[in-house]
């Protein structure tokens, strides 16, 4: 069985798409088969992405390991009982087709609440939330107080995480092991930025998931995606010197796979 990875937060910005693609290439180059989904139909960011890179690799006449973008199949709705959802359908065909030759399959899904984000929570083996370092992020999670230390309540995601896993156990499947990734961290040590800390950490035991540090706001991911390349593919296309900040980005880009703890996974770049 492919282990499926889900990469999901209702909220746009967030940086889902860079992480699903970084994470999907890292895994791809360390030799394992991957499977991409995308089920934010209307912009497909991980889909251009894909077709930013075939066309870069085919004009410069080079061949890097990446994932394998996939659309979802089309459902003929004639073929549908009475109540039965055709993103459901369409979701568990392509899923039905990527795992008999899939290590791992990757769904990045869109930055807010649709039927088919939903059903893909519930088939998450991993879900990874990037969160902005911020407590308007924060609010998909949790409600707080207006100090920002009294966690009042979970929020909307939180609750669909929770429904996703009541499914799962009720088919009997392993529990999602949720990863909440940081993201946008500041450098300075900010009054704000420790309040965050502690909240998540809080949280976390509270509803149940890790946190792990995620990216840093870096210009070198908004370069690469025009030619649909990831900071693991410099050195193949010339650069031969990376500058400190992309030292820190591959850095960070490591610490994320060591701590999403995949199945026989190593991490070795």
């Amino acid at each position: 069985m492919a282990h499926i990875i889900v990469v999901g937060n209702e909220k746009g910005g967030a940086g889902k798409s860079t992480m699903s693609v970084h994470i999907a290439t890292a895994l791809a180059r360390g030799g394992h088969k991957v499977g991409v989904l995308d089920l934010d139909l209307r912009q497909k960011t991980f889909g251009r992405y894909t077709e930013n890179r075939r066309k870069f690799l085919e004009s410069s006449g080079l061949e890097l390991a990446g994932p394998e973008y996939h659309e979802l199949p089309e459902i003929d709705s004639s073929e549908l009982a009475a109540g039965e959802n055709i993103y459901d359908h369409r979701l568990s065909a392509a899923v039905a087709q990527l795992e008999p030759d899939c290590d791992f399959i990757l769904i990045d899904c869109p930055g807010s609440h649709t039927r088919l984000s939903q059903v893909a929570h519930s088939l998450a083996d991993t879900l990874v939330t990037p969160l902005n370092d911020s407590f308007v992020d924060f609010d998909l999670l949790a409600h707080i107080d207006s100090d920002g230390e009294k966690i009042l309540g979970p929020s909307v995601y939180s609750e669909m995480v929770w429904n996703a896993r009541q499914l799962r156990a009720k088919a009997g499947l392993k529990p999602i092991d949720w990863v909440v990734m940081r993201n946008r961290m500041g450098a300075q040590a900010m009054v704000n930025k420790e309040k965050m800390g502690k909240a998540l950490d809080r949280l976390a035991k509270r509803i149940g998931f890790r946190v792990a540090p995620g990216f840093n706001e870096r210009v070198v991911f908004r370069e690469l995606f025009p030619r649909g390349l990831t900071l693991l593919d410099l050195r193949d296309v010339g650069v031969k010197q990376l500058n400190i900040s992309n030292v820190a980005a591959r850095q960070e880009l490591r610490d994320l796979m060591k701590s999403l703890e995949l199945p026989g996974v190593e991490v070795n770049f």
